[in-house]
């Protein structure tokens, strides 16, 4: 070996060092940062639950929680004000059907194309529409469910109200397709190709094999996908905000002005209850009701996921 290799190996030799260095420093520092920023979520999680918990034990500590859970008025302005949550719980469960009745049938179909029947071209045209889809602004839905969608249904249903559930439903259930389509067909692409064409080779047809084979083998990521899109329907804000009306439900008129919850909440915030009042308070009452709500739906999407995992 000459003396004019010897440095350059030799600094070969200190780079290389250098770099395992770094790296084994990076290698500790990592998974602390990663620790902290999991701590930072649980604690943001736990400071939400704990605000919403204190300020729905003020409520009650001035309204009945039996009056809360069985009246079937709503009324929190009135000078004998009304606190029953059902009604908001009625123009809530209604929208998020009239969705669901929109999202699920339409957004499986689409799962089921783009898994079965789409070629790679197809798919990579429109997976990225429903991407789109997916990411156009809820203010913007509301607006075309109250300016475009409530018109054409009025020229249908003449005693069509301005306000009214039918049209954020059908809205929201736009809105839903693509978290019902993606998850839905995610849950069908990861079922084997052997399945598939073992089904083949005993002579099934492909809408057979995508509705007998694997349709059932997907069944747990596609029941998961139906009750998180309920959960998102529930959640869902803008969209019955501006076109859902202010007016608590009174029967299932799906034709007439319905408030959610979250309606509700949008309403009082914008400074129509006062700081520190039983009206200003019952917002968190009903955050609280609507957190419930949707921690159960995500609880019954893992439970049915593992359940039906393990029988197929």
């Amino acid at each position: 070996m000459s003396d004019n290799e010897r440095p350059s190996i030799r600094k070969m030799i200190e780079d290389k060092a250098s770099q395992k260095g770094a790296t084994n420093a990076a290698e500790k520092t990592m998974p602390k940062l990663f620790l902290i920023c999991a701590i930072i979520s649980i604690l943001t999680t736990f400071g939400i639950v704990l605000t919403l918990l204190f300020e729905t034990v003020t409520f009650f500590s001035e309204v009945s929680i039996v009056e809360f859970l069985t009246s079937s008025e709503w009324y929190p302005m009135f000078s004998d004000p009304d606190y029953g949550i059902r009604p908001l719980l009625l123009g809530t469960f209604t929208v998020a059907a009239i969705a669901m009745v929109v999202a699920i049938p339409v957004g499986l179909a689409v799962a089921i194309y783009l898994s079965e029947y789409a070629s790679d071209k197809k798919r990579r045209t429109i997976k990225p529409i429903l991407e789109v889809l997916a990411g156009i602004p809820t203010i913007v839905y509301g607006f075309f469910a109250l300016t475009f969608v409530t018109p054409v249904l009025q020229s249908v249903i003449p005693g069509l109200a301005i306000y009214n559930a039918l049209s954020p439903g059908l809205v929201m259930g736009i809105m839903i397709i693509p978290m019902v389509a993606s998850l839905s067909e995610d849950a069908m692409s990861a079922v084997p190709q052997s399945m598939r064409e073992g089904a083949f080779a005993l002579g099934a047809t492909r809408l057979e094999v995508s509705l007998k084979v694997v349709f059932p083998a997907a069944l747990s990521g596609i029941i998961a996908s139906f009750v998180l899109s309920i959960s998102r329907a529930i959640g869902e804000t803008m969209i019955v905000t501006v076109a859902g009306g202010g007016s608590p439900a009174q029967g299932f008129d799906i034709t007439s002005s319905m408030q959610t919850m979250t309606a509700y909440i949008v309403q009082m915030s914008l400074g129509d209850a006062g700081f520190g009042t039983t009206v200003y308070y019952s917002i968190y009452a009903v955050g609280m009701t609507l957190f419930i709500f949707t921690l159960v739906m995500n609880i019954l999407a893992q439970f049915i996921s593992k359940r039906f995992r393990e029988e197929y």
